[in-house]
């Protein structure tokens, strides 16, 4: 009798015990754990991260963060952090959250254009993933990366193809750049440089004159006609003279840093710069932009025509005339400048 009722003793802690640890069980890894309303929520962990870095992230998303914290050290998730961006659904369990945040980084769309400088997309990029835009900086412009890659400070702006690229968040500085760098050489595919070599211009050159086509105008439709025009004065040594270029150059000086030129001027064509393509002839030695792809195209597949000269259409603005004699083009231009003075538009 005696060794019964210890026996029912013992069944019935273990019952008790049983009760508690499946209570653990379920609110530890089967209880719906989410404090937040909307669908899913994200938390991005940077490499190097602790578990008190993830435990800070969660708190406010969690309803029992010491729940959490049990199961995370019962699946040592506390010793074995990963970096990256994380989805949590509404309603997932601890085991769930775990899971999620310890295998499934989600990649993120990266999109950037219309960048004038190393140091503009640097800035772009890094608000959209881990690298600081310093660490992109130093890498984008390393010399021993341009030099091996055949590039230059002028023209290492030109790897970059502006686009919407799929990344994982926590990709490093040099991670990014070799992808642009791959990326970079399958958009210059065999019939895109079949296209340049026979225009006899190298692929830094096509993009350097893209440039200046993209900052021309950005009316799609004729761009190729602004290309027409520049590689027709390219094929009987005529100066380039685009605006843009000037502009450029004289950005670069100190007495034009947080001004606007809205009207070139006689002046600007007398600065003395490898950009001035006023003073010399044929392209500059880099872009003075990021052209988008395009302006790319739009030099590649450039309209055969006899037009040496455009300016901007005073009745459609945003649109250009075209002309083919200087008599033609005075005429045009002296409406704009009109235009322009009637708009107290001067400098």
């Amino acid at each position: 009798m005696y060794i019964k009722k210890i026996l029912l003793v013992i069944v019935g802690l273990g019952l008790v015990a049983a009760v508690f640890f499946a209570n653990f069980v379920y609110k530890a890894m089967l209880k719906p754990n989410t404090a937040f309303n909307n669908e899913s929520a994200y938390i991005f962990i940077p490499s190097g991260a602790t578990y008190q870095d993830v435990r800070t992230q969660l708190e406010p998303l969690l309803i029992d963060i010491e729940c959490f914290d049990a199961l995370a050290k019962q699946k040592k998730y506390v010793s074995n952090i990963k970096a990256g961006r994380y989805e949590i659904r509404k309603g997932m369990n601890n085991n769930d959250i775990i899971n999620s945040i310890r295998s499934k980084n989600l990649p993120i769309r990266l999109s950037f254009n219309n960048q004038e400088s190393l140091e503009k997309l640097a800035g772009r990029v890094s608000e959209q993933i881990e690298a600081d835009s310093l660490s992109l900086l130093k890498v984008m412009t390393d010399p021993t990366f341009l030099d091996s890659n055949s590039f230059t400070s002028a023209t290492a702006l030109g790897m970059y193809v502006p686009n919407s690229y799929e990344f994982f968040w926590n990709t490093s500085a040099e991670g990014f750049r070799d992808r642009m760098l791959k990326e970079y050489k399958a958009f210059w595919n065999p019939t895109r440089l079949k296209k340049a070599a026979a225009m006899k211009l190298t692929v830094s050159q096509v993009i350097a004159l893209a440039s200046i086509v993209h900052e021309e105008s950005k009316q799609a439709p004729e761009l190729p006609r602004i290309a027409g025009v520049y590689m027709n004065r390219i094929k009987v040594g005529m100066p380039l003279q685009a605006d843009p270029t000037l502009k450029y150059a004289a950005y670069q000086l100190p007495e034009y840093k947080n001004t606007v030129i809205k009207r070139v001027l006689n002046v600007h064509k007398e600065i003395d710069s490898p950009y001035n393509t006023y003073i010399h002839r044929g392209l500059p030695p880099g872009l003075i932009a990021m052209p988008d792809i395009t302006a790319i195209d739009a030099v590649l597949n450039f309209e055969k025509h006899d037009y040496y000269y455009f300016v901007a259409d005073a009745k459609r603005l945003g649109f250009h005339k075209f002309g083919k004699t200087l008599a033609q083009h005075n005429r045009n231009a002296a409406e704009y400048w009109r235009y322009l003075n009637s708009q107290n538009i001067r400098k």
